[in-house]
Formats: C-alpha cells, sequence, structure tokens
C-alpha cells in the first residue's frame, strides 16, 4: 500500500534546494514511493470538527531549474494522511501556535506528526536547552535590565538574543562597560516588557558553531560547523558562516546523550543541537536545518535515517 505525506512548510518555491533540509526529506519519501501532498501555506483549518488543510499533490526533483510541480489544490482531512511533516520555520508566533493547535487535533484523530505538535508549543528553541543546565554555559533570561547589567559584570563579555529569532537574527555581542548595552536591552526586551536572553560568550565560536542532528534520540556521526568569516562573530550561515563537516567530538557525544532521550520521549523525531565548544546553546525543534550539508560532505542519507524511523512506527 502506497504511504501518503503532507508536509507544511515555507513556499517551496522560494527554498534553496542544495541547503534546505525539507527538500531532502521530501527526496527521500519520494524515492521511496510515498505520494506527496503539499499543504498550501496559510490552509490549515478545521471543518466540521476534523483537522485539514488545502493540500496539492506535489512531486519533487533535485533539479536547480525545476525542482516542484504542484496538482490541483483541495481541501482534505490531515487524518486521510499516514505522515504529516510540521517543517514552518521561525518565528513561533500565535499564527504558528495555532497551527500546531490544529495538528493536535490531526493527531487526535490518527495522524502521525513530525515533529509532535505538543513538543513545538512547549520547547521554545532558546528555553529548551535549559532543560539540560549540566550542557550550558552560565545563561540569564530576565526582562530586567539591571539583571542583565550584573550578568555582564559578572561574566565579561556576553551574548544578548531574543527568545524567538532565527539564522543569527537579532543577536548581539557585549560586555560590562559597553555604552550600548543599554539600548541593546531596551531594545530586546521591548523597554523591560518581553524576556530576553544572555549567555556567557564562548570564545570558541572562532572553531565553529556546530549543528549535531538528532534521528530518535540518537546523533548522526557528523555535525556542520559553521565558522564566522572576517569580522562577523555569528556563525550562522544565514549570517555569512562557512560551513564545514567534523566527525562529533566525545563532548558532542555527551551532549547528544544528555539530551537525545528527553526529546525523544517528548515526540522530537528530528532535532538540531547548536554546540559552542563544549556548551550546548540551543535545541532546534520547528525546522531544522544542515541534513544536505552533512549528507554532502560525509557521504549520508540522513533522511533516510528519519524515514527508517518513521516506517518503523507505521509497521
Amino acid at each position: 500500500m502506497t504511504r501518503k505525506l503532507a508536509i507544511v512548510m515555507d513556499p517551496i518555491g522560494s527554498i534553496k534546494i542544495a541547503k534546505d533540509s525539507s527538500f531532502a526529506m521530501l527526496l527521500e519519501a519520494q524515492r521511496r514511493d510515498w505520494t506527496l501532498h503539499y499543504v498550501l501555506p496559510g490552509s490549515l483549518g478545521m471543518r466540521g470538527g476534523e483537522a485539514g488543510g488545502r493540500l496539492a499533490a506535489l512531486a519533487v526533483a533535485d533539479d536547480p531549474a525545476g525542482w516542484y510541480r504542484l496538482g490541483g489544490a483541495a481541501w482534505t482531512p490531515l487524518a486521510a494522511m499516514d505522515l504529516v511533516l510540521m517543517r514552518r520555520d521561525p518565528p513561533v508566533d500565535a499564527d504558528y501556535l495555532h497551527d500546531t493547535q490544529i495538528l493536535s487535533a490531526a493527531a487526535r484523530a490518527g495522524a502521525r506528526v513530525c515533529n509532535d505538535p505538543a513538543g513545538l508549543r512547549d520547547l521554545n528553541e532558546k528555553l529548551a536547552a535549559l532543560l539540560f543546565p549540566q550542557c550550558t554555559p552560565p545563561t540569564l533570561v530576565s526582562r530586567e535590565a539591571a539583571g542583565f547589567r550584573e550578568f555582564a559584570a559578572e561574566q565579561g563579555e556576553i551574548v544578548l538574543k531574543t527568545l524567538d529569532g532565527m539564522g543569527g537574527r537579532s543577536i548581539f555581542r557585549s560586555r560590562h562597560g559597553d555604552p550600548n548595552l543599554n539600548v541593546i536591552l531596551e531594545t530586546l526586551t521591548a523597554d523591560g516588557r518581553q524576556l530576553a536572553m544572555a549567555q556567557r560568550f564562548l570564545p570558541e565560536i572562532n572553531q565553529g558553531d556546530k549543528r549535531i542532528l538528532l534521528v530518535d534520540g540518537e546523533p548522526v556521526p557528523y555535525c556542520l560547523a559553521r565558522i564566522p568569516q572576517g569580522d562577523e562573530f555569528r556563525g550562522n550561515l544565514a549570517a555569512g558562516g562557512r560551513g564545514e563537516v567534523r566527525p562529533l567530538s566525545d563532548r558532542d557525544r555527551w551532549i547528544a546523550a544528555q539530551v537525545g532521550p528527553e526529546l525523544k520521549a517528548r515526540g522530537m523525531r528530528f532535532v538540531g543541537l547548536d554546540v559552542i565548544g563544549d556548551w550546548l546553546t540551543e535545541v532546534n525543534v520547528t525546522s531544522p536545518t544542515c541534513i544536505r550539508e552533512i549528507d554532502a560532505g560525509a557521504g549520508l542519507n540522513i533522511a533516510g535515517l528519519l524515514f527508517d524511523a518513521l516506517e518503523r512506527d507505521l509497521a
């Protein structure tokens, strides 16, 4: 029997297929003779108590000149699918949370959803790292400027960020005595109305911000180190970082062993850990990237590992 997959993602016409992990998953599913269905962005909803959306038949090709074809779209209950991949990018705003609630309704009706929508709601990608304090650098989460100034005085040099950014956006590097620190805090906390995070600056960033992928709680044996370029301190590829595929270190594997079982128990089948030096800084659960880069550099098929696990569930 042919299995059916629906994917919730950002507009497929604007992706960069050489770097898109959702696209790697679609290619693998198609290779396994799954039928693919694309959920038109913004179409998730409920009709007569059923969770569904406007779905279009989808075919993909590893061809930058034409990587997808869509059929006509029609309202379809998600329970008619064997698997729903939730791959929307942050921010995890009200619209995103509402989509996860629709997907939870689909799961109650029998659809398998990856990653689990309840976990997507619960696990903020910045705060989730703090479930594992033995793995993280000194960290402060607060709305209070005075607390951040004290933290900067204690740590010397710090990195500050919002709780819902991605791709290196809204990340600041500062230090005790920095005349810009107050305006950074005003910006990030909206004058004390919203939470922000500060972590001790890790100079090991010059060796790369490592993206470690977990499939069903187990680490892929290679990571992608995203190395800052020029005067930039951020390693994110979206911020101009250079990617380098490396085998995991013993410390990387230890962090993965601390984190993996808990995330698997929460239904997080595919996760990206951000590690700088010896420290876990973020836990990415919404739409982790770097499959295609690690596959190319290490000769792996990471999407194949994921679908092996998902097909074991369905069997």
